[in-house]
């Protein structure tokens, strides 16, 4: 994935963190695409590192294990799309790979913006504490930020350069006519 092994899209003290977690050695070891469904569906918060001891979360845990795997773009698709209507969480993860992995700006803009009208609330685990967040900010953050979840996400292009460069169309905000 972008031209690197997948796993250094973690920065080196987080991917220590991970394989030497509890829940990386306990719940991780072993998924396939089709085992880690199971785990993902049981996830009830996201967030990066927590405590003290920066702790990874289960959601990093199951993201690093998703970019171990390098699942098919499909399988991908059907977490954000299909499983996701039912399992929020779910969702988030799979839109958290696709930032990370995929490669091409457009496409990632394109799949991920239609989950911007996805208002359901998530628990966020932050270092010191929990917050309440939906859906739509952590899509947005992921699109606009440099760092969520205790991850540096790959550089990506601003929408609005996409839009002038030809590759993206023009998005029309939904908020757009209240605005006005």
């Amino acid at each position: 994935i972008r031209g690197d092994n997948p796993l250094k899209l973690f920065e080196k003290p987080v991917r220590d963190r991970i394989v030497d977690s509890y829940y990386w050695k306990e719940q991780c070891f072993g998924l396939n695409a089709a085992t880690l469904l199971d785990r993902a569906v049981e996830l009830t918060f996201i967030g990066g590192t927590y405590g003290i001891a920066q702790k990874p979360t289960p959601f990093l845990c199951l993201a690093f294990k998703l970019l171990q795997i390098t699942p098919d773009r499909e399988i991908i698709l059907f977490y954000l799309e299909h499983a996701g209507e039912e399992f929020k969480y779910l969702r988030a993860l799979a839109a958290f790979y696709i930032r990370l992995a995929w490669e091409k700006d457009e496409e990632v803009y394109t799949t991920l913006e239609p989950y911007l009208a996805d208002f359901r609330k998530l628990k966020r685990r932050t270092r010191e504490s929990w917050t309440l967040t939906h859906m739509d900010e952590f899509i947005d953050d992921l699109l606009v930020k440099s760092r969520v979840c205790a991850t540096t996400l790959p550089k990506i292009n601003p929408r609005t350069y996409l839009e002038d460069e030809g590759r993206l169309e023009e998005r029309i905000s939904p908020l757009g006519e209240e605005l006005e």
